[in-house]
């Protein structure tokens, strides 16, 4: 949507600059404080918000001290301020949300606590991508509406077989494998030749990192009352899914590369499936519940921009 004309956008102190973007995703994303400062700008900037603006639905979503009411509450609220811009209403909201807070996860609740300046950076975005990003975030905002709806009253989730966590991992990722795609296409005419070709294999992408996650916190998620994974389901049986659609997101990967999308564009993007496929190994050995360690994450790194640098293959 366009701005409307009669609301002023442009105050400063409304949105977040771009270093602050950055401080908030350190504090919110272990995997995406990495991977997003790879990106060639504009792109950094316009991932970075997006990122945050799923992560608030994220935190809504999950919010372990959250009944099933506050929760679609604040789902309703937070679509709401992703249709036109409402500072006031941010801020009445972000103070609402804090005087009972969602979780005891310090960085996620400061994100809550500058929801208004990153809705203050979103509306400043170009019309395209703002575009992009709203019309995602609201499908996943709505598809989540759905889930948190299914729980009960105390907010706890069961999903009832494989189709269902697919539908699950499509709403909280692979929404977010399709609009990351286009964010890639924009204004990209030499990514024109793979555009099918990505499309149809985005959210399988973001599906493959979802998985692992879901694989790598089931015991944790189970503890909180929420059973992503299908009753009945083999860890094997999880770990063999998770592969596959890991494949799908390295042919991705590697068709990004081939088309000669900007070294960022791929590292951003080969760094997670590295670190997905090293996650799923570690978990093979020593069961849910493992996170590579700080020197894993760094070797992987590090591996990555040695195959870039050398021009092998990115994944």
């Amino acid at each position: 949507m366009s701005k409307p004309p009669e609301i002023e956008l442009e105050a400063p102190a409304a949105a977040s600059t771009p270093a602050h973007i950055a401080q908030l995703l350190e504090k919110t994303s272990r995997t995406f404080a990495l991977a997003i400062p790879l990106l060639p700008e504009p792109t950094r900037l316009q991932v970075g918000i997006a990122y945050l603006l799923f992560r608030i639905a994220d935190t809504f979503e999950d919010a372990e001290l959250w009944p099933r009411a506050l929760k679609l509450d604040a789902l309703a609220r937070f679509d709401r301020l992703l249709r036109q811009p409402a500072p006031e209403e941010a801020h009445r909201d972000a103070e609402r949300w804090l005087a009972e807070p969602p979780c005891a996860n310090a960085g996620y609740l400061e994100l809550l606590r500058e929801t208004p300046a990153v809705l203050g950076a979103f509306w400043q975005l170009a019309e395209g991508p703002r575009q992009l990003i709203g019309e995602h975030t609201r499908r996943t905002v709505e598809g989540m509406t759905r889930f948190v709806g299914r729980s009960t009253a105390d907010g706890a989730l069961e999903l009832a077989d494989l189709d269902d966590l697919k539908a699950y991992c499509y709403v909280v990722a692979g929404i977010v494998g399709e609009m990351l795609t286009e964010l890639f296409l924009f204004g990209r005419k030499t990514l024109a030749p793979v555009r099918s070709f990505l499309r149809e294999r985005s959210a399988r992408f973001g599906e493959a990192l979802q998985l692992v996650n879901i694989i790598k916190d089931s015991l944790a998620d189970a503890g909180q009352g929420r059973r992503f994974l299908p009753p009945g389901s083999s860890l094997a049986e999880m770990l063999t899914l998770a592969r596959q659609d890991l494949q799908v997101a390295m042919r991705y990967t590697l068709s990004l590369q081939r088309a000669g999308a900007p070294r960022g564009i791929v590292a951003f993007v080969a760094l997670p499936v590295r670190l997905a496929g090293a996650t799923l190994e570690v978990i093979e050995q020593r069961g849910p519940g493992v996170k590579l360690s700080r020197p894993d994450v760094s070797s992987i790194v590090a591996a990555l921009d040695l195959a870039l640098d050398q021009g092998m293959p990115a994944v």
